[in-house]
């Protein structure tokens, strides 16, 4: 669908300026829909043209993505969930000629938007496109797939596929503590061997390795409270021990954003990581289940450029 902005005068005499705006129409309890006039409202301010895309399946988002990195876009505006903005930023990695990036949070944990200072509230995040400041952003890459948030190896990061739409609409981001806090019933450790910039940083057992990208983790925003955004750097997390009296003293550190400085937490930065177990385990990629280890992932310095406040 197309929308064509008021100044068709402007458009004969220069060239188009283009926007895209991809929209989940089943996102934030189809709350997506209600915005999409304010949003091709404000595109129209600084574009002439506002190109509109529905998803309908997975991959849908990277697929739009991709064509609005042909050259004639100048904005990718996305209003959807996680998974859906998610998707947005692998269509965009690596691309030669990609448009300024705005979203809309509509999911349940928006750990990306939390880590960007992007107001929850949509209309309040559509005002951003009005001061249209933008920040270059780190991603990572693992295979051929990109995340911006986490990767997750162990017993409570695969707990979180346990959660329910349902759950996550009635707890947000507190539902995977307690699919977490479950999983502590069935703690088993499994040896791990991590190599961080190429040298072995890590040799035994462990219950949970998280690499985080910025400092919000599963609603958390002080999870990893020394993550930015554009420090080139993987924030990673290996849980040691998961008994009852060690836990307890994880959950403060956790909340006030010490967990590296806990004993039972080996913290260290890398650039890049190669990450094997003896054990069958899967890694989570922002959330989704991903590949079985072992796996090699990358930071990519500032590969996107996003529309964000001032103050970040």
């Amino acid at each position: 669908m197309l929308r064509k902005g008021i100044d068709r005068k402007k458009q004969r005499e220069v060239k188009t300026v283009r926007a895209m705006l991809i929209i989940n129409p089943s996102s934030g309890k189809e709350k997506a829909m209600d915005y999409e006039e304010r949003a091709v409202g404000v595109l129209g301010k600084r574009h002439d043209l506002v190109v509109i895309r529905y998803t309908e399946k997975a991959g849908d988002a990277t697929k739009f993505a991709a064509e609005a990195c042909d050259g004639t876009y100048e904005t990718l505006l996305a209003m959807g969930g996680d998974g859906t903005i998610n998707e947005c930023v692998n269509g965009l990695a690596e691309k030669k000629q990609q448009p300024a990036f705005a979203f809309v949070p509509l999911g349940t944990v928006n750990d990306f938007a939390r880590a960007l200072q992007i107001p929850k509230k949509p209309k309040e995040a559509l005002d951003l496109l009005e001061g249209y400041h933008t920040k270059r952003v780190d991603i990572g890459k693992l295979g051929n797939r990109y995340f911006m948030n986490v990767l997750a190896v162990g017993v409570i990061a695969e707990a979180v596929y346990d959660v329910t739409p349902e759950e996550k609409s009635k707890y947000g981001h507190f539902a995977y503590l307690r699919e977490g806090a479950k999983a502590f019933r069935n703690k088993t450790p499994f040896l791990l061997q991590m190599d961080a910039d190429g040298i072995e940083a890590y040799h035994d057992n462990a219950y949970m390795m998280l690499a985080a990208m910025t400092n919000s983790v599963a609603g958390f925003e002080k999870f990893a409270e020394q993550a930015k955004v554009d420090d080139h750097q993987f924030h990673i997390f290996l849980l040691k021990d998961l008994s009852i009296p060690k836990a307890a003293s994880i959950i403060p550190d956790l909340v006030k954003g010490k967990l590296g400085a806990n004993e039972q937490v080996a913290y260290f930065k890398a650039k890049s990581i190669r990450v094997q177990s003896d054990t069958k385990l899967v890694v989570n990629i922002d959330g989704d289940e991903g590949v079985p280890l072992p796996f090699q992932a990358e930071v990519l310095p500032e590969e996107i450029r996003v529309i964000v406040p001032k103050t970040v």
